[in-house]
C-alpha cells in the first residue's frame, strides 16, 4: 500500500488557487448574504481549505443600498461604535447606516463572521462593497455569483 497518497496536503500562499466573485445583493437579506459571503471570503467551499491560510475569493457586492432585512431590524437593531475617547459611544440602528453609508453595514456585518485574529482583517481586505451596479475590477474578470446556487 503507498502511503505517500495518504498524506494531507495543506494549501499554502503558493499553491492556493484566488478567484475573483460578483455578488448582486439586490432584494438579499442581510445576514443570509454575510454567511455565505464569509465562507466564501475564507475558503470552505474549496476542497483544499486550509482554516490558518487565506484561501478564499475576492468577492465584489454590487448594489449595497437595495439589501433589506427581515422583521423590525431595519428600526429596532441596535449597532454600536466608539470613537476611543471617554463618552464617546455612538448607536445607530441599520436603517440610519443605510441610509448614509450603505456599504458599511455590509461589513460590519460580514466582519462579525470572520475570524478575530490577523488572518480575519486580512480575509476582510478580500471584500470589495459598491453602492449601484458598477465596479472598478474589471480586469480581474469577475464571475457572477447566484448565492443560491451554493450552500
Amino acid at each position: 500500500m503507498d502511503t505517500l497518497s495518504y498524506k494531507t496536503v495543506s494549501a499554502n500562499s503558493a499553491t492556493v488557487n484566488k478567484e475573483w466573485v460578483v455578488i448582486d445583493a439586490e432584494n438579499e437579506v442581510l445576514g443570509r448574504l454575510s454567511s455565505k459571503v464569509a465562507k466564501l471570503l475564507r475558503g470552505k467551499y474549496k476542497p483544499n481549505f486550509t482554516p490558518h491560510v487565506d484561501c478564499g475569493d475576492n468577492v465584489i457586492i454590487l448594489n449595497a443600498e437595495k439589501i433589506r432585512m427581515t422583521g423590525k431590524k431595519m428600526s429596532d437593531k441596535r449597532l454600536f461604535s466608539h470613537t476611543g475617547y471617554p463618552g464617546g459611544q455612538k448607536i445607530k440602528n441599520p436603517a440610519e447606516i443605510l441610509e448614509k453609508t450603505p456599504e458599511k453595514l455590509i461589513q460590519h456585518s460580514v466582519k462579525g463572521m470572520l475570524p478575530k485574529n490577523r488572518l480575519g482583517r486580512k480575509l476582510l481586505g478580500n471584500l470589495h462593497v459598491y453602492v449601484g451596479g458598477e465596479h472598478k475590477h474589471e480586469a480581474q474578470q469577475p464571475k457572477k455569483l447566484d448565492l443560491n446556487t451554493i450552500k
